[in-house]
């Protein structure tokens, strides 16, 4: 399951019923190529890490999330816990994207 959110008040209540959970978050665009390219492998993610809150976020559709998250580049993927972030990279790179999971989970 992969949630998409549109207003900050949203975002945030999800990083906080998530709790313990780790909670990444994908901040793309439509017109952005590389975002383009790392989305089915961000969907695959979804399946293999069932304990994993996924979010996209579309910077054009949800600029006040990504203005308060200060997402400067996509694709940026962000990870938090209890409501916190606890590592950010911007960039398409599936291994770093996996293994960061991973390391996080």
């Amino acid at each position: 399951l992969i949630l998409f959110f549109y207003l900050q008040s949203e975002f945030e209540a999800e990083l906080q019923s998530a709790g313990e959970k780790l909670v990444v978050v994908d901040f793309s665009a439509t017109w952005c190529g590389p975002c383009k390219m790392i989305k089915p492998f961000f969907h695959s993610l979804c399946e293999k890490f069932a304990d994993v809150v996924f979010i996209e976020i579309d910077v054009d559709d949800a600029q006040d999330v990504a203005a308060h998250c200060d997402v400067k580049c996509m694709p940026t993927f962000q990870f938090y816990k209890n409501g916190k972030k606890v590592q950010e990279f911007s960039g398409a790179n599936k291994e770093k994207l996996e293994e960061t999971i991973k390391h996080l989970v």
